[in-house]
């Protein structure tokens, strides 16, 4: 799947949205969670599963799910028996600003110390801590709140919600 790729929408209750389409696809704890162990390079099942902690069979059903919306790839490591790796796909390198974010608003909302910290080595300069930052692609500016302006594509709707005939 590329972004190109023609997909079909998910549809369901209220306001037609991106995040909710989103969410249908990575937004059930133990995806995420897997999509995590797949960042850190836990490719293997079972290193997944004792990482996440998740149920064996909450874990394949989410695996298989990431796998049918081209998140995620199985690549086989052994015929016999037969043995399988999961690696993200560019969809599912794509969700790192998204995992960055939650680690981000978890250790400023919810956790005391971070248990897990990431540092930036650039090519030449010296390794320093790593600080995400939202910034637009076509000035390079960082996007700050209030700067942001919605404009709503979907006949029906508006910002405030459905609009009356």
């Amino acid at each position: 799947m590329t972004p190109d790729t023609p997909r079909t929408p998910v549809a369901g209750p209220g306001r037609p949205c991106s995040m909710a389409a989103a969410l249908h696809v990575v937004g059930e704890k133990w995806a995420l969670l897997a999509v995590r162990e797949l960042f850190f390079g836990n490719h293997r099942f079972d290193r997944i599963v004792r990482n996440t902690g998740a149920p064996r069979d909450r874990l394949t059903a989410r695996l298989r799910a990431l796998e049918e919306a081209g998140v995620v790839e199985r690549r086989r490591y052994s015929e016999r028996p037969p043995r399988y790796e999961y690696h993200l796909t560019e969809a599912g390198r794509d969700l790192a600003p998204v995992a960055h974010a939650l680690r981000t608003w978890g250790e400023r909302w919810v956790m005391p110390e971070p248990p897990v910290t990431f540092a930036h080595e650039p090519e030449g300069g010296e390794p320093h801590p790593y600080e995400p930052v939202f910034v637009c692609g076509t000035c390079g500016q960082p996007a700050r709140r209030g700067e942001l302006h919605t404009e709503v594509h979907v006949p029906g709707w508006s910002v405030e919600g459905p609009v009356e005939s």
